[in-house]
Parts: C-alpha cells; sequence; structure tokens
C-alpha cells in the first residue's frame, strides 16, 4: 500500500471512503513531516494544542472548545492552533471554518478539509491508514512489552534474565506483547511497531519452570497484541572498570536504528541484588521526562551551579553525592 506523504496523496486515498473536500486554500502539496512523533507531532489526531498533530482534526467537541468564551479567547485558541502552522485542518460532521480561521490557514498555507462524517469514524480510519505496514519487517530477540503505557524492548545476551524480568513486570500489571522474538515493522507515520509472531503469542519461558501461558495464568489485561515502540532497555554485564566508567550522572543512554528509525535506548547494569523491574519503570518514567525536555543531571548540575554562585566560600567545602 503506497504511503501517504502530501495532503493530496491523503484526498486521493480517503476522499470517496470519508467524502473528504477542500475547503479555501487546498494546499495539494503539503507535506507530512517524517521525523520522530515526539519532534514534530502524531500524523494525524483530534485538535492537540500542546502537542500538535499535523493534521488538527476537529470535531463538534473541538469546535465547541475553540468557541468557548469571548471573542478575546477564541482569538488567544487560534493563534495557539496556527502556532507552530499544522499541515492541515480536517472538520468533521459537516462543520465548517469560521472566517478567521480561514483567514489564518491561508496565511499559513495549511490546509482545510472537510466531511460530513462523524469524528470517530474519521479518527479510527485514519490512525488505521497511518498505522499500517509499510511492508518492512524485522525480527529481533528480545521481550517486548508495554510499561507504564510505552512500548519497551528488553535486549540483551541469552540467559541474562529477560523473561524473568518480564514476569516480574507483569506481576506489578504490565502488560507482555512478546517473549524471545518481537515483530516490528514499519508504519506509514514512519514510526515502529512491534507485535508477537502467531505461533508464540500469551506464551513466556521461564528457565526452571518452562513454558508459562500468561494470558490462562494472569488473565486477558496482561496481554497486548501489538505497541509502537518507544524505548529499547539493554540488560548488560557490567565488570567493575566499567561500571567505574559509567557516566554517574547521565546514565548510559544512545540511539539504535531500527528500520531507518531512531529508537532511544538505555542500557542497565545487571548485578546481583539490583530490583531490575523498578529500574525498567524508572527508566520509561525518565524517558518520559527527557519528552517533556527535562533532564535531572543537567538540573542537578545547574542547582550545584547556582549554589557555588551564590555561595562560592561554602561551596569549597560541601561534598557531592555518593
Amino acid at each position: 500500500m503506497k504511503s501517504i506523504r502530501t495532503v493530496q496523496e491523503l484526498i486521493d486515498a480517503l476522499s470517496v471512503e470519508l467524502d473528504l473536500e477542500w475547503d479555501g486554500w487546498c494546499g495539494d502539496n503539503a507535506i507530512l513531516d517524517d521525523r520522530h512523533e515526539q519532534e514534530i507531532g502524531a500524523p494525524a489526531g483530534p485538535l492537540n494544542l500542546i502537542r500538535p498533530n499535523q493534521i488538527q482534526i476537529i470535531g463538534p467537541p473541538e469546535q465547541a472548545h475553540l468557541l468557548s468564551g469571548d471573542p478575546e479567547n477564541y482569538q488567544h485558541c487560534l493563534k495557539q492552533l496556527f502556532t507552530p502552522p499544522p499541515v492541515a485542518l480536517l472538520f468533521t460532521n459537516g462543520l465548517e471554518p469560521t472566517p478567521e480561521c480561514k483567514t489564518r490557514a491561508q496565511s499559513c498555507k495549511t490546509a482545510i478539509i472537510t466531511t460530513a462524517r462523524p469524528d470517530h469514524l474519521v479518527i479510527d480510519r485514519l490512525f488505521e491508514r497511518f498505522s499500517q505496514s509499510t511492508g518492512e519487517t524485522l525480527l529481533v530477540h528480545g521481550v517486548f512489552m508495554e510499561v507504564l503505557g510505552k512500548g519497551v524492548l528488553l535486549s540483551g545476551n541469552p540467559a541474562i534474565g529477560k523473561s524473568e524480568l518480564a514476569l516480574a513486570l507483569i506481576s506489578r500489571g504490565h502488560r507482555l506483547i512478546a517473549d524471545d522474538a518481537a515483530e516490528l515493522y514499519k508504519t506509514h507515520s514512519h514510526t515502529i511497531m512491534g507485535r508477537c509472531p502467531k505461533v508464540l503469542q500469551d506464551f513466556l519461558e521461564v528457565r526452571g519452570l518452562g513454558l508459562i501461558n500468561i494470558r490462562a495464568m494472569f488473565g486477558n489485561s496482561a496481554i497486548k497484541p501489538d505497541k509502537r515502540l518507544h524505548l529499547i532497555i539493554d540488560l548488560v554485564h557490567f565488570d567493575d572498570e566499567k561500571l567505574n566508567n559509567m557516566d554517574r550522572l547521565e546514565g548510559s543512554h544512545s540511539l539504535r536504528t531500527l528500520l531507518d528509525v531512531e529508537i532511544p535506548q538505555t542500557s542497565l547494569p545487571v548485578a546481583a541484588g539490583r530490583n531490575l523491574a523498578i529500574l525498567v519503570e524508572t527508566a520509561v518514567r525518565q524517558h518520559m521526562l527527557s519528552i517533556d525536555g527535562y533532564n535531572a543531571a543537567r538540573d542537578f548540575i545547574q542547582r550545584q551551579q547556582n549554589h557555588i554562585d551564590q555561595h562560592p566560600k561554602k561551596a569549597a567545602t560541601d561534598i557531592g553525592p555518593d
């Protein structure tokens, strides 16, 4: 199936099915960016002024929100909506953009599309269309989990404890997608999705216990069929020298390229007595904070620098963290 890269291609692919029509400036060559979703927003979704979608879908609830309040508030909402400008606005349920909205869209070269179809149908179809595989797949060794709502691939050498860690995470309420082998595929929105090969679905192998049917043991809620890959956690055995050379403030973080998409990776040292399940949860929370722009190491360094600037004599005798 052909990938959708421009607004015109979107119209060509779905105009009949969703009754899509141009309204005002067409913007047919406007390009959907293929960078990481966290950099430029999801390809399409309901109106989001915090993390804008490239195609902002406006149904009755979103239109009511925009028009609530006085005219000054509406102008403020429009300013937010077009900063930065989306590739397109898609009005559902027969809604029409206001003249002010059309004017801003024209000046920002934002396409306006309308349809009489209901918002839930349009949203579901676009999500489905942008989540479909491009045909590029990759089978990787590891355990694929949903942890705190994020897709996490646990990687590492055989017998390092990935399945035992997965079992601990499942016991803490997280969900299994695939054990031993995860099938990754690239979508039209240039993200990586993961699923389990059918022959392995529901099963987890734990040394000493053998095969465990997670669905039978923990229930349907412990299994998820597929998930977008957000983070790779690589379990590694570090010797004393490697541990001593690790950056104690920043940790060990990098990027790993899968199917031409860069995925954040955290290397997690494995050692006796470490509660890896809690460490994985913390790594996911740390990843979520980094998406929002927060970095604890930078925050700590800035705090120390402020202390030194304010109390230079006292700071000379202070002792840093162990």
